[in-house]
């Protein structure tokens, strides 16, 4: 089997594993409790939350350890729309709908919300952004990079233009951590989303960072753990693992982008009409993402299951629905098109012989799913 889906989840790496073992064993302990044995798994959730800081260039104090990138997107739109005497919230169009359903709730309690149109290439217009801005808004999210198409966002200059107004920023950079340098100083961003299973951490934690200055109001209450952010006793285990993930994911990404490339260039020669969907440059470097005209996505998808490929049609949230992308409909595309889409997403373990394979079995998939339409 070639594994050509990381974007939906990775598998858990072995170095995580054994970071994670002694919190899973000997090291037991409820990390609120006030003694030896809680007092050294506090140590090493705090370890952890360390290690986590340091990739994304910030205080400790501002990571919270939540149970994943849905959790952590809810907690920030909600909550820093919650604590802010703001009522206009801005997402854009393409978001994950960890982000979109949350606005959607807030619009549910009388906010408004702003919804930023993209180009065909999935592109926030900071000029648009500037323009959709009020006095009252209380954030905007706009995520790092699509989960679907790969394009990856201008946060530096959207940062900018929100830093301006004094509105707070945050990003889901679910798909982009262990594939590019997530300094927030750098992004110019005010809270952050990371989930663990998409860099080798196990399902079930993720990050949240919200700048100490950036009031959030907590989603879930309780014994007030993460200094009053997340309540309940912390996955010390999953912590551990998640701050391990992220250390070893990071590293030059010049090869897969070569890979990626030639990729891409091999199915748009060998299959006919396959356009690329996402910005051509501008995107994640391990994802490549086609529409198919005149094909059944699905047919396309299970001919290459069948074949030892297995990639997707876009977002795991969205799998099982008839309904076209909302992402590739935001971006333009008709939406009988949309319903032909094929996602394909590596990592760094991804041979150029396995793309090589895929590109041949997609090409041989279309035309026998061409086939058997006729």
């Amino acid at each position: 089997m070639i594994y050509l889906d990381e974007a939906a989840t990775t598998p858990v790496r072995r170095e995580v594993l054994e970071a994670m073992w002694p919190y899973l064993g000997p090291e037991f302990g409820n990390p609120s409790s006030h003694h030896e044995v809680g007092e050294s798994a506090h140590s090493g959730l705090e370890r952890a939350r360390a290690d986590v800081a340091d990739v994304l260039g910030c205080r400790p104090s501002e990571v919270t350890f939540t149970s994943g990138g849905t959790e952590s997107d809810n907690t920030a739109v909600k909550g820093i729309a919650l604590a802010s005497p703001g009522r206009h919230v801005v997402v854009s169009a393409v978001e994950h709908p960890a982000v979109l359903e949350s606005a959607a709730w807030l619009g549910r309690f009388g906010y408004d919300v702003t919804v930023l149109p993209v180009d065909h290439d999935g592109l926030v217009d900071p000029a648009v952004l500037a323009g959709a801005l009020r006095d009252d808004t209380a954030v905007v999210s706009i995520q790092h990079a699509n989960n679907e198409v790969g394009t990856v966002q201008p946060i530096a200059d959207l940062a900018a233009v929100t830093a301006e107004r004094g509105v707070p920023l945050h990003t889901d950079a679910v798909q982009t951590a262990g594939w590019f340098d997530l300094s927030v100083g750098g992004l110019g961003v005010q809270a952050m989303s990371i989930s663990g299973h998409k860099l080798g951490a196990p399902k079930g934690i993720g990050v949240l960072h919200v700048a100490r200055r950036t009031p959030v109001e907590p989603l879930v209450h309780g014994g007030g753990q993460e200094s009053g952010r997340r309540s309940g006793t912390e996955n010390v285990a999953a912590a551990v693992g998640m701050a391990a993930a992220l250390r070893l994911a990071r590293g030059p990404v010049d090869d897969v982008v070569a890979r990626r490339d030639a990729f891409v260039a091999r199915v748009l020669a060998g299959v006919p009409g396959a356009r690329l969907t996402g910005h051509p440059r501008d995107r994640l470097p391990g994802s490549a993402s086609f529409v198919l005209p005149g094909t059944s996505g699905e047919s396309v998808l299970l001919e290459l299951q069948a074949r030892g490929v297995v990639c997707s049609s876009g977002s795991a949230c969205a799998a099982g629905s008839d309904d076209p992308s909302h992402v590739l409909l935001a971006m333009g595309v008709e939406p009988e098109v949309a319903q032909t889409a094929v996602r394909f997403t590596f990592g760094r373990g991804t041979t150029d012989g396995d793309l090589e394979v895929a590109a041949t079995e997609l090409a041989t998939a279309v035309r026998t799913v061409g086939g058997l339409r006729a």
